[in-house]
């Protein structure tokens, strides 16, 4: 079932979100199209998220910041500073974040490494076929019929990997990794990470590096961030949601969103309703 959303100020955008085929399996996320209004220019602030994206545009143009060219589509890796995009209005698409595990099946080991902190044209790492499905969306008649699209092309992406037998998963020592990271939400240290392995930690450093795109540390540092996000934004004090993020005190939280989201943590939460992330990752 598709849900449908009105943005606040006027309706100047909507969007659109549908769970995915559950043949997929684990780490796609949820869909999320989206429709902008004629002539109403926005900007956006996309935080780190610990996943890749994947948006395929329709319609309009994204406007990126000190980056060269016209985009219409676009893939972003994990990274761990926040970036700003914008459009001028006008603009369609749909947009999908996987974890780099699962995006694997996609881009493959390579592929996914060269996107960590880089924002990219799809078709450079997926060819020519993202240039047919962004066509075919934009003839689909509706939402559901797009969203029934992305199924049928993902499954087929998928069973092309496997076929060529570039769809493995990383490693069961970095699967488990991402496991601990995820669900301690980047609290737990990377030593401990390491132990419950069996790796050693300059192993599991490089391994992790290799196959998920981003070292533990790093995407660590992301994961604590969104934890503290989501803690502020529900109203928690800053002092408490240093010391449950793992975060040494208050201190430490405002430096390391600062260092990463570019604002301290009441700025950005002052701005947060305008400047929300439109896109994941």
């Amino acid at each position: 079932m598709v849900r449908h959303r009105v943005c606040t100020g006027g309706g100047r955008c909507q969007w659109f979100y549908r769970a995915p085929d559950a043949r997929l399996g684990r780490g796609i996320g949820g869909y999320r199209g989206f429709r902008a209004a004629p002539g109403v220019p926005q900007e956006r602030l996309v935080v780190p998220s610990g996943r890749v994206s994947l948006l395929i545009g329709f319609g309009g143009e994204l406007r990126v910041p000190d980056a060269e060219g016209r985009h219409t589509s676009l893939v972003s890796g994990l990274h761990t500073r926040a970036r700003v995009l914008g459009h001028g209005g006008d603009v369609r698409g749909v947009e999908l974040a996987m974890a780099p595990w699962a995006a694997r099946r996609f881009f493959g080991a390579t592929g996914l490494a060269e996107l960590t902190d880089t924002l990219a044209d799809p078709a450079e790492v997926l060819g020519g076929r993202v240039r047919s499905l962004a066509e075919a969306l934009a003839e689909a008649p509706g939402w559901p019929e797009r969203f029934a699209l992305l199924d049928e092309t993902l499954l087929r992406w998928s069973a092309e990997a496997e076929r060529r037998g570039a769809a493995a998963e990383p490693a069961p020592a970095v699967l488990e990794a991402w496991r601990l990271l995820e669900r301690s939400a980047g609290a737990l240290r990377v030593h401990e990470v390491a132990a419950a392995t069996g790796w050693s930690e300059r192993h599991l450093e490089s391994r992790f590096r290799e196959q998920i795109g981003l070292g533990p540390k790093r995407l660590a540092r992301v994961l604590r961030l969104n934890r503290a996000i989501g803690l502020l934004t529900a109203g928690e004090r800053a002092a408490d949601t240093a010391a449950r993020c793992g975060y040494y005190d208050q201190a430490h939280l405002s430096r390391e969103f600062t260092a990463m989201t570019g604002l301290p943590p009441g700025r950005f939460l002052a701005d947060r309703g305008t400047a929300s992330a439109w896109i994941a990752g």
